[in-house]
């Protein structure tokens, strides 16, 4: 550990702003019967409540409150822990965080996410749920959260543990393979080493579906509202969303700029944006810059929605700035691509096309299912637990060395130093999921973000 992990730490740990209530935690490797006598004014039983005067050096009450002494290592963080409960007032809160700083040796501010980290650093949490801890937090829908919460409850490192335990046994048979070549058993066909790196690799792979499915319940789906002007892109995004959010006109680039929006979708977050209509020939300049954004806005998308309008779509003006559009949109991924057919009120689409009517509703709840399926999401929340794309990369990368160890097996006279490489880094790559490893840089990367709920 680090020098700073040895120091005591304080600091508000509620949200700020004014609130009923608010607390004040301290952390300290040492005991923290010093500072219990200066602020509380007597001992504390073990893990119970106390309602006491929270005092200040002289002795007077800042505020009366709950006090809550846990000693290590049966604590949140695995030190000694002493939690004050005051009135949530801005100046209160102060007032007990300068008073405990000055009341306990050596104490300084948490740094954004240290309780968390030392946690960690202490084997309370390994770093999967510690990041689990800040996407709960910042779980925008009750689908999010309840997935946090069985990786907070060590879900998805209980997963990874499976894995690495099985990478561990094929990594012995190998290793004891090469140690021992002049023995006359064969350790890998013994113990069927290559049809366990097979099951492995099937098991790995069902791994990553949950985990892509917990990364895109915490990342969302970014879609952006593409097409002519007064295809019903705003009406489109206010029927979505279930409110005016934008502005509907008759008149041709109403929508100058991006106007976002999230929702959910059984549980996906969504980030809709609207654009600015698509066409070359305005001579507005605030119009001009909000096409140029909108462009901007399509290349950073996940689903790119290009709305047509069936009112028009027989129009040849109408389809030959649409082909224009079509042409500058192939830059952009098919599969990021969904063609919707707007006013199906007015005219019948295309067979086979995805239409529906911004006016009536019709048609939106299968689009909602069509943008699931482009997300590729799955209907199996009770499966999924919270994810990041750190531990989709790291995912893959498993399973790159894994595909490479499958080919050294499946050799005639497999090359058994490159196999027990292979292995070795996709052991590696799985504990970088949960932290089995010294990395002081990721930890800060890692840690220093839950100040914003990340």
């Amino acid at each position: 550990m680090l020098a700073r992990h040895q120091d005591p730490i304080a600091a508000i740990a509620t949200a700020p702003g004014r609130g009923a209530v608010g607390i004040v935690r301290v952390s300290s490797p040492q005991p923290l019967d010093g500072l219990i006598d200066a602020v509380c004014g007597r001992r504390l039983q073990p893990r119970e409540a106390t309602y006491l005067p929270l005092r200040d050096a002289a002795g007077q009450a800042i505020d009366h409150g709950l006090a809550l002494h846990f000693p290590a290592p049966h604590s949140y963080t695995g030190e000694h822990v002493l939690e004050l409960q005051a009135h949530g007032g801005p100046v209160v809160l102060q007032l007990l965080l300068a008073r405990v700083v000055e009341a306990c040796a050596g104490a300084r501010l948490a740094e954004p996410g240290e309780f968390t980290q030392r946690a960690f650093l202490n084997g309370k949490l390994d770093l999967a749920q510690a990041e689990a801890v800040a996407d709960l937090i910042d779980a925008s829908t009750e689908a999010a959260a309840r997935s946090a919460g069985r990786a907070l409850g060590g879900a998805l490192s209980k997963e990874v543990a499976a894995l690495r335990d099985q990478l561990i046994q094929l990594r012995m048979l190998v290793e004891a393979t090469l140690d021992f070549p002049e023995e006359e058993i064969d350790f890998l066909q013994k113990a069927d080493a290559f049809g366990r790196l097979e099951r492995l690799a099937a098991q790995l792979q069902a791994v990553q579906q949950r985990t892509r499915q917990g990364a895109l319940l915490r990342e969302g789906l970014k879609v952006v509202l593409a097409g002519q002007p007064n295809v019903g892109k705003s009406s489109l995004l206010n029927a979505l969303a279930g409110a005016e959010l934008a502005i509907v006109t008759p008149i041709p680039g109403t929508t100058r700029d991006q106007l976002s929006q999230s929702l959910q979708i059984e549980g996906v977050p969504l980030h809709i944006v609207d654009t600015a209509g698509l066409r070359d020939d305005t001579a507005d300049e605030v119009e001009r810059i909000g096409i140029a954004r909108s462009w901007s806005a399509i290349e950073d998308a996940d689903v790119v929605l290009f709305l047509h309008d069936l009112g028009r779509w027989t129009d040849p003006g109408y389809a030959a700035e649409d082909a224009r559009i079509r042409a500058r949109l192939q830059g952009v991924e098919p599969h990021r691509i969904l063609q919707v057919f707007n006013k199906a009120d007015l005219a019948a689409p295309p067979p086979g096309e995805l239409a529906l009517s911004a006016k009536t509703g019709a048609g939106l709840d299968a689009l909602r299912q069509r943008l699931l399926q482009v997300a590729g999401w799955q209907a199996m929340p009770e499966g999924v637990f919270i994810a990041r794309e750190r531990h989709v990369q790291a995912l893959a990368r498993t399973g790159e060395h894994l595909a490479l160890a499958a080919v050294q097996a499946r050799s005639p006279e497999p090359a058994l130093d490159l196999l027990a490489e292979e292995l070795r880094l996709a052991h590696d790559a799985l504990g970088e999921i949960t932290g089995a490893f010294s990395a002081d840089e990721l930890l800060g990367v890692i840690f220093s973000s839950f100040c914003i709920g990340k």
